[in-house]
């Protein structure tokens, strides 16, 4: 199973799980999180009705391992599965899947929690909202850095666009 997919298509939690685990009888924990698309942009009024992800093919697949490649050098993870979406995404849409599995809980906990932090404010995407004012880039978001700062991750990037 490829630890990385960079997709379109929508995925299936339970089917993702269970390749995760499958064939590994020492997996006494599986930690996962997903993330959807928000019909708001932060706490503000600003109605979000779309949101475009885009990447450099290639360049995202390695970055996304070489921080797999750090949770699994920090915690005892047996598996790692990390899906993200690309393309047109409407609110209510699943955009990201990190699902992790270790003998015990607190590794799958911690190990899920790193990587989304990591990917959050280290993985070349680029996010565009759509609003009734029209579209704008998103760039990291100050709660982002403080979380990836309390592993020693250094802070996003400015976002910028897509060359």
């Amino acid at each position: 199973m490829s630890r990385v997919s960079i997709q379109t298509a929508d995925f299936d939690l339970s089917a993702e799980v269970a390749r995760l685990r499958a064939g590994d009888g020492g997996v006494g924990a599986v930690a996962s999180f997903i993330g959807t698309v928000r019909d708001r942009h932060g706490s503000g009024p600003a109605e979000v009705s779309a949101m475009e992800l885009e990447h450099y093919p290639g360049m995202t697949e390695r970055s996304i391992e070489a921080m797999i490649d750090a949770a699994l050098a920090r915690f005892e993870l047996r598996a790692v599965r990390v899906i993200h979406r690309v393309g047109r995404l409407l609110p209510g849409e699943q955009i990201v899947l990190v699902a992790v599995s270790s003998a015990h809980r607190g590794e799958s906990f911690q190990g899920c929690e790193f990587l989304m932090d990591y990917l959050k404010t280290q993985a070349p995407f680029w996010k565009k909202e759509t609003t009734p004012g029209g579209a704008r880039w998103v760039d990291a978001r100050v709660a982002d850095d403080a979380a990836a700062a309390r592993w020693g991750l250094p802070p996003a990037a400015p976002v910028g666009q897509p060359g």
